[in-house]
């Protein structure tokens, strides 16, 4: 198994809570973690807490969104780290379904089932920008179904014309 440069820096729980301090601080109060990280899966989890509750005893469907979007996130990124030219990534819509309370420890699962290394490519010839629809499921420690994601992200490669 290859793995990327990317996936060793995410790894690094000092190093991903300095990155989350520094990009995302909300992330970061909120404790959101990167459980796992391949080239075709990324699982980040989030925990019932003080600061993610949210008045009827569950987490707070924002907190829940955060980490759904971080599952995606971590997967585009792994494909553009260190990409030439750099392409630059951007939600462009977002849907989102609850089935039930989410309470104690919730894992949000992107599976890359999306060609995005070949988006990427295509982008950088044509420096249009490309969509793609992620996918990320919350389940619980029971393994029920608490909510889906889908996240529309658009990829273009920057240029020098701002």
């Amino acid at each position: 198994m290859i793995v990327s440069k990317f996936q060793k820096l995410s790894k690094n729980p000092f190093l991903f809570r300095l990155y989350l301090l520094k990009n995302l601080p909300l992330a970061y109060l909120t404790g959101i973690r990167i459980e796992e990280l391949t080239a075709s899966q990324a699982t980040t989890t989030i925990k019932l807490s003080w600061i993610t509750k949210n008045p009827f005893h569950s987490i707070y469907f924002a907190c829940e969104l955060m980490a759904a979007e971080l599952s995606t996130a971590m997967i585009l990124f792994d494909n553009c780290y260190e990409s030439t030219p750099p392409v630059s990534t951007l939600i462009i819509e977002n849907k989102a379904v609850y089935f039930k309370k989410a309470k104690g420890k919730i894992r949000f699962i992107c599976k890359n089932e999306s060609p995005i290394s070949e988006l990427i490519h295509k982008t950088q010839g044509t420096g249009e920008a490309v969509l793609v629809d992620l996918k990320s499921i919350g389940v619980d420690e029971a393994g029920d179904k608490v909510a889906e994601f889908i996240f529309t992200w658009s990829i273009k490669a920057k240029t020098n014309n701002y």
